[in-house]
Order: C-alpha cells, then sequence, then structure tokens
C-alpha cells in the first residue's frame, strides 16, 4: 500500500466505549468532526444508528470505513474471526478491577474463595461476551497471586437474553445512553445475584463497580486494578484498542491519519486540563466526576496517551493469548502482526512539524 492522497470518503463511522479515550475527547470536543468535514466527510456514529447490522459493527468489526476504540475483547474476537482489520494504536488506562463479595461473607483474601460460589454473566445472544470473559480474566489474576486457579471455586451463571445491540444508544444532555445501560436486569444480573445470597463473589470493573460497591456497601476482596505487575492489570480495557478496517487504511490513508491526529491532540489537551478532562470523561461514561476519579485516579487526565509502546503490545498478547485459552477465541491473534503503525507515525510526524 502507497500513502497517496487518500480518496474522497463521503462518511467515516466511529464507535466507542463509555470508558475513558482520547478518541472520545476528540469526538465531544467536535474536532474529529470538524477536521473531516475539510475533506467532504461526515462523521456517523454507528452505535446511534437505527439498523442493528450497523450497531453490531461495534462488536465485529465489519462495518466498512469505521473506527473502533475501545474495549480490546471484541476487537481481538473481529480479528480472530477475519475481521480484515488493522491495530493502529493502543491506549492503557489503569481502572479498579473488583472481587466483590457481601462484609458477612467472611471472604477477605482472594484465598478464601477456594469452595465458594462466583456469579458469572452469560450473554446467550451475543457475538462475543465481553463480559463473561473480562470476569473470568479478573478472577484468574485474582486467584493465581494466591496460588489458586479458576477450577477451585464454583461458577455460578446468570443468563442474559437480551443481545448487546437491541436498541441503538442516544444522546442525553450531552451523555451517551448505550442500549445496555437502559436495560433491567441486565449487567447488573450477577450483582442482583450477589445481593440475593446466590452467589458469594462478583467481578465489576470501571466507575460502575466504585459506585456500586459504595452504594450496597460491598466489600472488595481485592482490586487487581491496582496491582503492581502490569499483566495483573491486562484484561478488558487494558490495554484499550484503536482499530479501524483495512479498506479505510488502503483507499483513505489521510482520514486514518487524521484520526490519530485528532487521538493526539485530545491527550495533549486532557494533560493540560485536568477538571475539564474529569468532566468529559464523567459524561463519556455517564457517571460524576467523583466515580471517575475514584475508578480511574487522580491523575486519569494523564492516562490518556495512545501509541504501540511495547509494554502496550505485551500486555494485549498476554490478553489475547487468556482469551484463547478459556475459547473466547476462534483463533490465535498475533498481536504484532495485526500492527499497522504507518498512520500513528504519520500522524506523530504531522504533530512535529507543526510544533
Amino acid at each position: 500500500m502507497s500513502t497517496e492522497p487518500s480518496r474522497p470518503l463521503d462518511t467515516l463511522w466511529y464507535t466507542r466505549c463509555p470508558v475513558p479515550t482520547a478518541l472520545g475527547i476528540a469526538v465531544q470536543q467536535g474536532w474529529l468532526e470538524e477536521t473531516l468535514a475539510a475533506r467532504g466527510t461526515a462523521v456517523k456514529s454507528l452505535r446511534e444508528s437505527d439498523q442493528r447490522a450497523v450497531r453490531e459493527s461495534h462488536f465485529d468489526h465489519t462495518l466498512q470505513n469505521s473506527v473502533r476504540h475501545g474495549g480490546n475483547i471484541p476487537a481481538l474476537w473481529a480479528r480472530a474471526a477475519g475481521s480484515d482489520t488493522r491495530l493502529i494504536g493502543l491506549s492503557w488506562a489503569d481502572e479498579t478491577q473488583r472481587i466483590l463479595t457481601l462484609p458477612t461473607s467472611g471472604i477477605r483474601t482472594p484465598r478464601d474463595l477456594k469452595g465458594r460460589r462466583f456469579g458469572l454473566p452469560k450473554w446467550t445472544n451475543a457475538q462475543i461476551d465481553f463480559a463473561r470473559a473480562q470476569a473470568i480474566r479478573g478472577l484468574e489474576n485474582a486467584l493465581r497471586l494466591d496460588g489458586l486457579e479458576v477450577s477451585d471455586v464454583e461458577l455460578v451463571d446468570f443468563v442474559i437474553e437480551q443481545g448487546q445491540s437491541d436498541a441503538p444508544a442516544e444522546r442525553v444532555a450531552g451523555t451517551n445512553v448505550f442500549g445496555g445501560q437502559r436495560r433491567s436486569g441486565g449487567q447488573a444480573a450477577e450483582l442482583v445475584g450477589l445481593l440475593r445470597g446466590e452467589v458469594d463473589a462478583i467481578f465489576l470493573k470501571g466507575a460502575i463497580a466504585a459506585q456500586l460497591a459504595q452504594l450496597f456497601g460491598l466489600h472488595t476482596v481485592i482490586d487487581t486494578g491496582v496491582h503492581p505487575e502490569p499483566l495483573v492489570r491486562s484484561n478488558n480495557g487494558t490495554p484499550r484498542a484503536l482499530t479501524v478496517d483495512s479498506h479505510l487504511v488502503e483507499q483513505h490513508f489521510d482520514v486514518a491519519v487524521d484520526i490519530v491526529d485528532q487521538v493526539l491532540r485530545a491527550q495533549e489537551w486532557a494533560r493540560a486540563h485536568p477538571d475539564d478532562t474529569r468532566r468529559f470523561l464523567a459524561r463519556e461514561s455517564n457517571t460524576s466526576e467523583y466515580w471517575v476519579t475514584a475508578a480511574y485516579g487522580q491523575d486519569a487526565h494523564q492516562r490518556l496517551d495512545t501509541s504501540l509502546s511495547e509494554a502496550n503490545i505485551a500486555g494485549l498478547q498476554d490478553f489475547a493469548d487468556f482469551l484463547l485459552r478459556w475459547e473466547f477465541l476462534p483463533a490465535a491473534v498475533d498481536v504484532r502482526g495485526w500492527i499497522d503503525a504507518r498512520p500513528f507515525d504519520a500522524a506523530l510526524a504531522r504533530r512535529l512539524r507543526a510544533a
């Protein structure tokens, strides 16, 4: 592929998870839309589409001329299932990852989980059950710190029959509200089971974990999200994958460079605007600035950097190997072979010239 001037592109589709990313800030600020408008390209959110097949591309990345920044499980699954995508960046924003119990459970350390019941979500109509995968990852990492394995606990499934793309996302007062956030009994099924005494422990991560733990007076057995070893912290959100389809890179290279350029712009802006960044992240994750700080740290504005660092690559490869071992992926993923560094290198060079 050459990097000659791009062919005109009518529409770029974007999608991101309701979590901290520089792409999310670039979209909220209007920078991505403004930049691509100069090329005659419209920017649309695929998760707000009224077509389910378009919304489902958030998970399987089959929509041509689209960019996705978010949890890496769907991105890895799409790659393993044959979607022709390119990995053009990785961001690592550490977040709270908690094994939670009732305070009366007697469970104080991961070792105490041996022989106890652990609740897991099971999305039966999902192409890739990322919620289940990230919970097992958190559980396995916690248990191994005390010399145990997942086989040492009793796994209890909470079946969720809704699809993950059943309803389009909405914007309410500037906040993205995704379909899964409006369903009852969906993403909170295992929490309900814990409160009813049907299981002894569950896994939750991010701002929702911090908020629900305080709201229901839950005990945090361990937070693997603050462990000093990066591979213990590696999970669906660490690192987060910035991916595009290969057609976008091959036929509209300048647009791919624009995407990375605006991501780099957003992360630089965030470092200089901590208070504004917390407000943006709260809106992005549909929570408050307090819970953003509780989940992502006082320095959340400094954790949005996107790169292709060796640490990011190693973390993603270790997690991909975990997903394959647990049969969440249909085939192995070679992370290094998936990377196309040219858009990132070109965007970085563009910013250095402009400095």
